[in-house]
């Protein structure tokens, strides 16, 4: 079978106002001597996981593996090469593996992406966000906009023909001029592969509580269908293609990670707080870094919970993801309330009507712009 590796590094300089992901900084986890001192010790855990994940799957086949975070380029190459060579030790790393790794622009050097590329990395996923210092700010994100052209050309110098960029839309305070700006600034760079993400603003965030005092004004819903409008026709036009609703890629450059997702196909998620999907039962691990050492070092699992998926369930999950997807659903697949809902949307534009006469619901442009409005109709 196939089994895809998400790895999972913890940490950050900074923590970004509107992130809630499971990462930490030095001072929230009490960290004296500097993230460089934990890469080692952190990637032995990791490595004794992977080994705990080969006693339960067994033989496997690794299509692809991500490195997300977090920062996982503040971790030294040679530990990054670490974690991969003891997947390939454990498990068959398919000869074109897709091998990734996300970076912040700030934490990356010509020389250091060399090292990871010489490791066996050899995709990047870089945090662009946006283009314009005053999102960036909004954002706490502490790069210089100008860095992003510097690091992706070091990245294909190195040897990288795979090179990704997350955007960001929807930050308050942020126009559709600012927008256009941070579209043209990262069709500017030699990158293969972009996503675009509308910002959400997540409870318990730094920015959450400045919208919540009237520090920073809220965020303007009206502006995000043209937002992904004025996205989907830039991209397009500069040979990008739409595979995911939030996804755009050059041909031959579509992230396969993601479409293991996407596909609800096996994945492992080794790290504190990783989720797992394997054979229709998802688990995950403890959320902190110290207790997921605990686990670890005392030769424990460090799975905090686990769930085995119903039909109905894996059905729901499979509809959901596929519809985000250009190839879209089989009709078949539906039972007759949901294609009676779904045949409203096609005579509405938001359903591909030859699609649909041919077998399968597939979205148009406007229906991605309402995914998530058919998708809670279909699911309820």
């Amino acid at each position: 079978m196939n089994l895809a590796f998400y790895i999972h590094i913890p940490y950050c300089v900074k923590r970004c106002g509107y992130c809630d992901f499971n990462t930490y900084t030095p001072s929230e986890l009490k960290i004296a001597t500097g993230l460089s001192e934990v890469s080692n010790s952190y990637i032995d855990l990791l490595l004794l996981e992977i080994k705990q994940a080969k006693a339960q799957v067994g033989s496997a086949f690794v299509p692809s593996i991500f490195f997300g975070g977090g920062t996982p380029s503040l971790m030294e190459p040679s530990d990054i090469g670490r974690v991969i060579d003891q997947i390939k030790q454990e498990f068959v790393l398919n000869s074109n593996a897709e091998v990734t790794m996300e970076c912040n622009p700030d934490t990356v050097s010509r020389e250091n992406l060399a090292a990871f590329r010489e490791v066996g990395v050899n995709r990047v996923s870089f945090g662009m966000q946006s283009a314009v210092p005053h999102v960036l700010a909004t954002l706490d994100r502490t790069h210089n906009p100008e860095n992003l052209l510097q690091v992706t050309t070091w990245a294909k110098d190195v040897g990288f023909s795979q090179i990704s960029v997350d955007l960001i839309y929807g930050t308050p305070g942020e126009t559709l001029d600012d927008w256009q700006k941070s579209i043209d600034a990262a069709l500017a760079l030699p990158i293969t592969h972009i996503s675009a993400y509308a910002l959400i603003i997540e409870e318990g965030t730094k920015l959450a509580a400045q919208i919540k005092r009237g520090e920073v004004a809220p965020v303007d819903d009206d502006l995000a269908a043209e937002k992904y409008l004025l996205a989907d026709q830039a991209f397009t036009a500069a040979g990008f293609q739409w595979y995911e609703l939030s996804n755009w890629a050059k041909p031959d450059s579509l992230s396969k990670h993601n479409l293991a997702y996407w596909l609800g196909e096996n994945w492992w998620g080794a790290g504190p707080g990783a989720h797992s999907h394997l054979n229709g039962k998802r688990f995950w691990n403890v959320k902190h870094p110290n207790l997921y050492k605990e686990k670890i070092q005392s030769n424990l699992s460090p799975i905090a919970d686990s769930e085995v998926l119903e039909e109905i369930q894996i059905a729901s999950e499979k509809l959901m993801l596929s519809l985000r997807l250009p190839s879209g659903v089989e009709k078949e697949s539906l039972n007759q309330d949901q294609i009676s809902e779904l045949s409203d949307y096609v005579e509405s534009g938001h359903l591909d009507l030859l699609n649909w006469n041919q077998g399968r619901a597939t979205l148009t442009l406007e229906g991605r712009l309402i995914a998530d409005q058919i998708l809670r109709q279909i699911l309820l």
